[in-house]
């Protein structure tokens, strides 16, 4: 895939996530106030994004995500991934959720509006960190 700059960027910051760097790294690709959505959240703002993670990293252990494809026009991309993890309670066995994001970026080339999409009813409850 021929990724744009902004694209790339994105695409790093979440391959290569970690709860250590998560502030600094989410306020050089996510602008002030992005709009972020998944089947569990709708949030505005860069703290409340913030806020989804946190919580991922308290509930999950090693978490990965890998960016398979992708389409861009513009400013507008269109990504699938697969997110691999580790129930930190319940499993030592590793889930993976496929799914989709629709990317909008801004003209600074920060994410301003993030959709994620994945069919809910096929991942078992075990896999989903945010139903907590």
């Amino acid at each position: 895939m021929n990724r744009s700059p902004e694209l790339e960027r994105l695409v790093r910051f979440y391959e290569t996530i970690d709860a250590a760097t998560l502030h600094a790294r989410l306020a050089a690709v996510y602008a002030d106030d992005a709009y972020f959505k998944d089947p569990f959240n709708e949030v505005q703002g860069r703290a409340a994004i913030e806020g989804i993670f946190a919580h991922m990293f308290s509930q999950v252990a090693d978490p990965r995500f890998t960016v398979v494809t992708g389409v861009q026009q513009e400013r507008q991309a269109f990504v699938t991934w697969e997110f691999r993890f580790r129930m930190k309670r319940f499993s030592t066995q590793v889930q993976c959720i496929r799914g989709a994001s629709h990317l909008v970026f801004d003209s600074a080339g920060a994410v301003q509006q993030h959709c994620d999409y994945w069919v809910v009813a096929e991942e078992q409850d075990e896999k989903l960190p945010l139903l907590e």
